[in-house]
């Protein structure tokens, strides 16, 4: 079986063996997700209950670059409107990565090129993370005026408080070999090689069984505490809505469309 969703913004694979690929195919715009990727996630997953021999998610990007974060031309289009609709795509985006934290079956995300900003928020939530040699990680929201919020609990499991603390406050970009040192990334392969890779770790997920993999991950989230409560969830929607309305937003996402260095930045 093969899907286009979300208007073509992702793929969905299901191959004989139960193994589902979603690909992210936006390659133009490197994958940045808009409105249409975050619902294409959304479709991928709403498939699965109804693929009752899936077994593994492998989540890809097609293109240079795994998922270069937010579209900033749809985030400029966005803030201007309601704050209801706001906060409507900040709980469609979070909604997104918590589902995909807690869906049944084991997932594993194949990353090349740049991982920015959303992409590792999607990294972050990946039972297994394989990084290419030409991978290239940032947290970059706070550099457009924006907050990672949603993804903050998730990025602070998978990379540890102190990491997050640094890379999500100066936006600086890291490489696979600090990725892996932190524990974000399980295994750094050469870029040839990525696909490889992610096959022999399929094979073996494919070797354990599914009740006992699916039973094994959702009591793993249970005793680390791992499990997002509704009303942080809903704080944390509120906020990252609320930071897009705001005047450094506007001036972060217009310096990035422009080209040039936001106001804030000192003159020398």
């Amino acid at each position: 079986m093969s899907k286009e969703l979300g208007n073509g913004a992702v793929l969905c694979d299901v191959d004989a063996r139960g193994v589902v690929t979603v690909t992210l195919n936006r390659p133009a715009v490197n994958n940045a997700y808009n409105e249409d990727m975050i619902l294409g996630l959304h479709q991928a997953m709403d498939l699965l209950p109804s693929l009752p021999g899936a077994r593994v998610v492998v989540i890809q990007g097609n293109g240079r670059h795994f998922q270069a974060g937010a579209d900033l031309a749809w985030i400029s289009s966005v803030a201007p409107k309601s704050p209801e609709e706001n906060e409507r795509v900040s709980r469609l985006t979070g909604e997104a990565i918590r589902r995909l934290d807690t869906l049944p079956i084991p997932t594993v995300a194949l990353i090349h090129g740049g991982c920015f900003g959303g992409g590792t928020g999607l990294a972050s939530v990946c039972d297994i993370v394989v990084a290419a040699d030409n991978a290239i990680f940032a947290i970059t929201e706070a550099r457009w005026g924006l907050i990672a919020g949603i993804i903050l609990p998730q990025l602070c499991k998978a990379m540890g408080v102190r990491n997050v603390r640094r890379y999500a406050l100066t936006c600086e970009r890291f490489g696979p070999d600090v990725a892996l040192r932190m524990g974000f990334v399980h295994e750094v392969c050469k870029a040839d090689e990525l696909r490889a890779t992610g096959e022999r770790i399929v094979d073996g997920l494919l070797m354990n069984s599914p009740s006992a993999v699916s039973a094994t991950k959702l009591r793993t989230l249970a005793v680390s505490d791992s499990l997002l409560d509704d009303d942080l969830f809903a704080d944390l929607v509120r906020e990252h809505s609320a930071l897009r309305q705001k005047s450094d937003a506007a001036e972060g996402t217009a310096s990035f469309l422009e080209k040039r260095l936001p106001a804030w930045y000192p003159a020398k």
